[in-house]
């Protein structure tokens, strides 16, 4: 049976241009197909492909390697550099039965692509055109090549993005084989530049392959890198680093404050002293995990795990932390307080007297750092956090400490917050609303079995016994600092003690009864019945109003007025003594407390003194 015709004719064509390519290559090598290269990646792509060396074919079916010497490829004309790729040497493998379907969606897979000083200037514009996009208007982001393994002499690698203000430049090179050694050299690395406009500064060493897709292979990884004020060691291993699929690595930060991890992560943290930090990150999937660290912030230690959630509206972060013994003075950036500003404003108050009018803020003694809430919306949160021991409490006598953070939508919760104190329990319930400006804030305390002794100084302890303290406290108010917020607060304030015993001595100068005053400096002091005390403020505006205030024992019922400006940070309250028995020798004399909270300075009215 004879062929048709037009097939014997098909046929005699197609041998006919085999025989044509094969003398072609016979008599001038691969290089004729310089130019149809060139010619078709500045029709696909706007920009020139140059191929000023060999050009060479390597075959084998059906992944031949291609390899051509001194190889540029431009820029578009945005861009700030002139070439996005220039290198000695660029040799690579191609699938062939893929070639049809990576040619018509301009999407091309290079398996094994190796470059010889290569110099790689990656940019992304303003308006969000990425230079590695192939397409005209570097738009498509599925116009692009796919590198699924990458090696290299030694380079220069760059990227710009001025809308992040990031600007890094990567030095690059291959470390030499140890003798006898099998396993392919690796590969150094040093950078420098800006990252999110913080200086950064980086170097390190990985493996000779970059598998940048492979989800299988993990690539070894040692980075020392500087970011800003923040230090960074990690050792282990990243599996496709063009997407951080999967990462397994020993982890150290370091810096002046938490609050700054913000520029690289992304995520709002809250303002601390300075920090160590040292655990075993990983990630798998969406879940990144940060676990079995330990470490320090201030003086505090610090132990537990951390875990990122994506993939939702926002990372949800989730926490167990633990503090064997907390520095109350590590507490301070927290809630807005300055290093060293209390005793700055007592030391003001001292030379200068108390502040009349308007109170400076040399003399304040309120936490007055603005939160940053603006980062709230950027996380949510679930964090326990609980406190063993709190070390140098001395202001306070403060036990173990515990809460559970929420973070949801800008609104974060305190709930329960509960912590010892004088023998006590105080439990509080804080809620701060992040989505208004100034934040809106609300607080609920419950304070109950305060032992007085304890509250009072070291001398007068032991003329106190049993009496405890219960109240509660409930403040709205709104600012963006603590300070702030207790000046615009409204609510009110009670406490009450009953029952116990407090020093006589302390009683009868409140009574200004100079001969029992003489009489028990002879004796020594003795303990009275203390029968109840009550103060029951209301709160407008920062105000703190005293509807009652009352100390009555057997001896002398003290009952008070007047007001504390929470705003003004200022105390103005009067004690009018009603005295039980009759003293030889007493003065009659309205008591005030007066003064800054630096400084409160207790007077007798002399204008009004009576014997």
């Amino acid at each position: 049976m004879s062929l048709p015709r037009s097939v014997k004719w098909i046929t005699s064509l197609v041998l006919a241009l085999l025989l044509l390519a094969t003398l072609t290559v016979a008599l001038l090598g691969w290089n004729w197909l310089r130019a149809p290269i060139e010619r078709m990646a500045l029709e696909k792509t706007g920009r020139a492909l140059v191929i000023g060396g060999n050009l060479e074919l390597h075959w084998g079916w059906p992944w031949p390697r291609i390899q051509a010497q001194k190889v540029s490829f431009a820029n578009p004309a945005w861009a700030s550099h002139t070439q996005l790729l220039t290198a000695d040497e660029v040799s690579f493998a191609v699938n062939l039965t893929q070639l049809l379907p990576q040619f018509l969606s301009q999407k091309w897979l290079l398996t094994d692509l190796h470059l010889v000083r290569p110099n790689v200037s990656l940019e992304l514009s303003a308006d969000g055109r990425k230079n590695w996009l192939l397409d005209m208007n570097q738009q498509d982001d599925n116009a692009h090549v796919v590198i699924d393994r990458l090696t290299l002499d030694q380079g220069v690698l760059s990227f710009d993005d001025p809308l992040s203000q990031t600007h890094l430049r990567a030095e690059l090179s291959s470390l030499a084989q140890h003798t006898g050694s099998t396993q392919a050299a690796g590969v150094a690395f040093s950078a420098s530049g800006q990252f999110k406009g913080q200086p950064l500064r980086a170097k390190g060493v990985g493996d000779s392959v970059l598998a940048l897709q492979n989800t299988a292979t993990p690539y070894g990884l040692q980075v020392d890198a500087t970011v800003g004020p923040t230090q960074i060691q990690a050792q282990g291993q990243v599996t496709n680093l063009s997407k951080l699929s999967a990462i397994d690595m020993q982890l150290t930060l370091a810096g002046n404050n938490l609050n700054e991890l913000f520029t690289l992560t992304g995520l709002a943290m809250p303002s601390t002293h300075d920090y160590v930090m040292q655990g075993h990150l990983t990630r798998q999937a969406n879940t990144w995990r940060y676990e079995q660290f330990t470490g320090r912030i201030g003086s505090s230690d610090l132990a537990g795990w951390l875990q990122v959630k994506t993939g939702g509206q926002r990372p949800l972060l989730t926490a167990e932390l633990v503090s064997q013994q907390l520095m109350l003075e590590d507490l301070g950036p927290v809630i807005g307080a300055r290093p060293g500003h209390a005793k700055a404003a007592q030391k003001a108050v001292v030379q200068s007297g108390p502040a009349l009018g308007v109170t400076p803020s040399s003399k304040r003694v309120m936490p007055d750092l603005p939160f940053k809430f603006e980062h709230w919306g950027s996380v949510d949160a679930e964090v326990d956090f609980r406190a063993q021991s709190l070390r140098q409490a001395t202001t306070l006598p403060l036990a173990l400490l515990s809460t559970h953070l929420s973070l949801k939508d800008a609104v974060l919760r305190l709930e329960p917050l509960q912590f010892g104190l004088a023998g006590g329990q105080v439990h509080a319930t804080v809620t701060l609303d992040g989505r208004h400006n100034p934040i809106q804030a609300t607080a609920q305390v419950q304070i109950r079995r305060l032992a007085l002794a304890k509250l009072l100084p070291a001398d007068q302890q032991g003329k106190t016994s049993a009496s405890q303290i219960g109240g509660q406290i409930h403040l709205e108010g709104s600012g963006n600092s603590v300070g702030s917020m207790l000046a615009h607060a409204n609510g009110s304030v009670a406490l009450l003690a009953s029952g116990g015993e407090i020093s006589q001595m302390v009683m009868e100068k409140a009574g200004l009864h100079l001969w029992e005053m003489f009489r028990l400096s002879l004796t020594g002091d003795k303990s009275i019945k203390l029968r109840c005390a009550v103060a029951n403020f209301e709160v407008k505006t920062g105000d703190m109003q005293a509807k009652v205030l009352l100390l009555d024992t057997q001896v002398t019922t003290l009952v008070g007025s007047g007001s504390i400006s929470l705003a003004q940070e200022k105390l103005d309250l009067t004690f009018n003594q009603k005295t039980k028995n009759t003293s030889p020798l007493a003065l009659r004399s309205p008591i005030h407390v007066r003064g800054n909270f630096a400084k409160p300075l207790v007077q007798v009215d002399k204008t009004r003194m009576t014997v």
